[in-house]
């Protein structure tokens, strides 16, 4: 103002002054009118138009439409409500009351709002820097379908992925969903070193797996327990806490599954028909081949950026940290269920949900009121490991006595599927009669049935209703008795009923 009063203002100060202040030098030249005209200056701040919990909570009740919500706006204010805003005022009013998650989340739901989040990396000094000392464990279903006998199913993987190395240290697949059975199979694969996968393997230290049943159920901590290997549960729907298995999953997609026939994300036509739904399908045997052989270029060929261009094998053979090993028949020992029984080998074999096994080594055995004890591999009921009750030493294998053969087996399941079939069809025969159907309406009116019967149609049916939910009537006289045998003891009204029709006849 003292530049003012004397007269030595100009445009090079106000520009000055705009840079100053981060406002725009009309914006100075305006203040400084009504300064000139009230004698003092001060900078009002304008009233914006903001978002309250009323407004964003029905913002999400019309899924995050911002359009729809200033119409409804609109439409207040000519009812006498408060005035409503622009359409480009509500927008900036939105952008700054809500992050772009939060207003993905509000259009889309949570699966949308994370993409929107950042993820922090583990420190490559800190847990499973060295082999070993942390594993990542998950199932993935492939997106491929192979075939099983006849039928067309997708597989499913469980593997077992070291974080240091990025090596994968074994793996078990299966035509259905995994269970318990199929992660003690994995495990057992990945802790024995052979040449199937490299020289991958050994005992871990700590093992990071999801909330699933099967991954924290009884036999699978104590098979882990065995080993005082740490189980690390994460919680659920969080696949950024295990990203190497993760990142793992989506490799094999896209590196592998791709190439195959019957790949469900394939090229479609049009009508979203599969470009060649006639191309065959591999077995299922010739898919693990191929699996295992892609694993094998994993380990062994993939040069990875996260380890600075090595391959998982260089990394592997370059770490000096100790391997626990662990001997082949013990490890397939220890990872079998035991449901605690004790049991006596008769000269039957041995009893097990209510079927019989028998081993050659039971010769001799038998008769002495030997106490056993089972293990088994979950659904594996085709044999069981014997172990003495007493000792605990393991005695050797049986195998179940009466086994079908394949053949039988196949007729067996060939039967269940027409069964199956069949029900099916009467159920959606049943579904098809009680499917009622509407007629369309243009207006506001209660809607009618459609689908006309006559008058004797309705009441057979109500008669053949009515049939059924009558209860049978007992009919004794219906088939009579015989006489009992000379040799049986009557009751004494019975007896006296004889004697009395006895001396009745001539």
């Amino acid at each position: 103002m003292a530049l003012d009063a004397r007269k030595e203002l100009s445009s090079a100060h106000i520009e000055l002054m705009a840079s100053c202040v981060g406002a725009a030098p009309r914006t100075l030249w305006r203040w400084l009118a009504r300064a000139r005209a009230e004698g003092e200056v001060e900078r009002r701040s304008r009233r914006r138009f903001t978002m309250n919990d009323d407004l964003l909570s029905h913002l999400a009740l019309l899924g995050g439409n911002c359009a729809r919500l200033h119409r409804e706006l609109l439409e207040q204010e000519r009812g006498g409500g408060p005035p409503a805003p622009s359409l480009r005022t509500l927008y900036r009013a939105v952008d700054a009351a809500l992050t772009p998650g939060e207003k993905a989340g509000i259009r889309k739901g949570e699966r949308a709002r994370r993409r929107f989040d950042v993820y922090l990396r583990r420190p490559t000094d800190g847990e499973g820097h060295h082999r070993n000392t942390v594993w990542e464990g998950d199932h993935v279903e492939l997106p491929v379908k192979v075939c099983v006998d006849g039928q067309l199913r997708k597989p499913w993987v469980t593997w077992f992925i070291d974080c240091a190395s990025d090596g994968i240290c074994g793996l078990a697949i299966t035509p259905s969903y995994p269970n318990r059975g199929n992660i003690l199979a994995a495990l057992r694969s990945s802790i024995l070193r052979d040449d199937r996968y490299g020289p991958f393997g050994g005992v871990p230290a700590a093992v990071r797996i999801d909330r699933g049943r099967d991954f924290l159920s009884k036999t699978v901590g104590t098979a882990l327990g065995r080993f005082a290997v740490l189980v690390s549960d994460l919680p659920g729907y969080h696949p950024h806490l295990k990203g190497r298995v993760e990142a793992l999953n989506g490799a094999v997609q896209t590196m592998f599954c791709k190439s195959l026939p019957h790949y469900t994300g394939q090229p479609t036509e049009l009508n979203g028909a599969p470009i060649d739904p006639d191309a065959p399908a591999l077995m299922f045997e010739d898919f693990v081949e191929h699996l295992l052989d892609w694993v094998r270029e994993w380990n062994v060929d993939l040069p990875k950026p996260a380890l600075s261009g090595r391959t998982p094998l260089q990394a592997w053979q370059e770490d000096a940290w100790p391997i626990d090993d662990v001997p082949a028949e013990d490890l397939r020992l220890f990872m079998l269920e035991d449901d605690g029984r004790v049991r006596t080998i008769t000269d039957k074999g041995v009893s097990w949900g209510g079927r019989k096994y028998a081993g050659e080594w039971m010769t001799g055995r038998c008769g002495v009121g030997l106490k056993v004890r089972l293990r088994y591999m979950p659904h594996h009921d085709h044999e069981v490991e014997v172990f003495d009750a007493v000792t605990g030493r393991h005695l050797g294998p049986a195998y179940l006595s009466d086994q079908a053969s394949k053949q039988q087996v196949a007729a067996v399941m060939a039967s269940r599927r027409a069964a199956s079939k069949r029900v099916n069809q009467i159920l959606k025969a049943a579904a098809k009669k009680r499917r009622v159907r509407y007629g369309a309406v243009t207006q506001a009116e209660p809607p009618r049935v459609l689908g006309a019967l006559t008058s004797l149609e309705a009441s057979i049916e109500l008669e053949q209703a009515e049939r059924d939910k009558r209860p049978l009537k007992a009919s004794p006289n219906l088939i009579p008795l015989r006489p009992p045998a000379p040799g049986w003891v009557l009751p004494k009204s019975t007896q006296q009923v004889s004697t009395r029709e006895q001396g009745d006849q001539p």
